[in-house]
């Protein structure tokens, strides 16, 4: 009912920007909830930023200041813009959606996720 698509990842120098994408399709009545994560090699999955429907943002200490989550409602899209990355920034990215369906249904949904690779 639901369909994520990520874009946005690829390969930057340290130092570089990259905005990432994720828009929702389907059945789809509100986005409320958004949230970036992200994972590295060997390491767990790690909320990056979050945004709540009323529009509190929520980021980890280590890109706190270079890194701004937002919203396209219209499009249903959610961005992640990443700026002065750095190497230890290297990871898959996903975004996490809780989206109320047309049938009000509600549940949390997972991009694929896009890859970032930050060169030093």
């Amino acid at each position: 009912q639901v369909q994520l698509v990520e874009s946005g990842g690829g390969l930057v120098q340290a130092g570089g920007s990259l905005r990432l994408s994720c828009t929702a399709s389907g059945s789809i009545f509100s986005i409320t909830r958004m949230g970036w994560y992200r994972q590295a090699p060997g390491k767990q999955r790690e909320l990056v930023a979050a945004k709540t429907g009323g529009g509190s943002t929520n980021y980890a200490d280590s890109v706190k200041g270079r890194f701004t989550i937002s919203r396209d409602n219209a499009e249903n899209t959610v961005y992640l813009e990443m700026n002065s990355l750095k190497p230890e920034d290297t990871a898959v990215y996903y975004c996490k959606l809780e989206i109320i369906l047309r049938n009000y249904y509600t549940g949390d949904y997972w991009g694929k996720g896009t890859l970032v690779t930050v060169s030093s």
